[in-house]
């Protein structure tokens, strides 16, 4: 225990001390003082909970601010327009073999890179004895692993057997790169949204990697 949550502790004990103290000196009952001196700690149990875990509390906001940002994403036709979230990026709503994840969008990545965990959900094959690539990150230079992808689906707009990287220095970041955003017609940035515009394949919108 730190010395801040001991101090809560503490602090919390002795407000329950000083309630007790206040209901025993107006000489009410013993059953509604009992009653009253549990309602209280049960206040201060809540109170103590939600300071020891603030952090967590405000990230749970974050992440839950940062899904509704998500919903943003829209589909007119076959064309995906996906808004820009609050940190600047954008964030796709995206399938991969079925399994449903966020991922970030991003030109300056050379090719789809996800996280362990979500390759091991999504079933996405990768094999860590073989030799790792070396890729530049954020992070510095990370080891990751070679795979591939079935199927990814981003509202509709599909693509099949796609190239990706697997490493679980990604922490819990997934990133569609150019390999997949050059299969496209074209993707552009309009009125501040990221616009999404599929190849005409027999009016379907799957972006086939024979497509040029």
């Amino acid at each position: 225990m730190t010395s801040g949550q001991s101090a809560s502790v503490i602090f919390s004990i002795l407000c329950l001390v000083l309630a007790v103290s206040a209901l025993g000196g107006r000489r009410i009952p013993l059953n509604f003082a009992i009653k009253s001196a549990l309602a209280w700690a049960a206040i201060i149990g809540i109170v103590y909970i939600l300071v020891a875990n603030r952090v967590a509390i405000v990230n749970g906001f974050g992440a839950v601010e940062h899904w509704a940002s998500l919903g943003k994403q829209q589909t007119d036709g076959k064309t995906i327009r996906i808004a820009q979230s609050d940190d600047g990026h954008y964030y796709a709503r995206v399938t991969i073999n079925g399994v449903s994840r966020s991922m970030l969008i991003d030109s300056g990545a050379t090719t789809i890179a996800l996280s362990e965990a979500t390759a091991n959900a999504a079933g996405v094959v990768f094999d860590k004895s073989g030799d790792p690539v070396q890729l530049e990150t954020a992070n510095g230079i990370v080891d990751a692993w070679r795979a591939k992808i079935k199927q990814l689906d981003i509202d509709g707009l599909r693509t099949k057997d796609i190239m990706a990287v697997v490493s679980p220095n990604f922490g819990e970041m997934d990133v569609i790169g150019m390999n997949f955003l050059s299969r496209l017609r074209s993707w552009r940035v309009e009125n501040g949204a990221l616009v999404l515009e599929p190849m005409e394949t027999g009016g379907t919108t799957d972006t086939d990697s024979d497509l040029t």
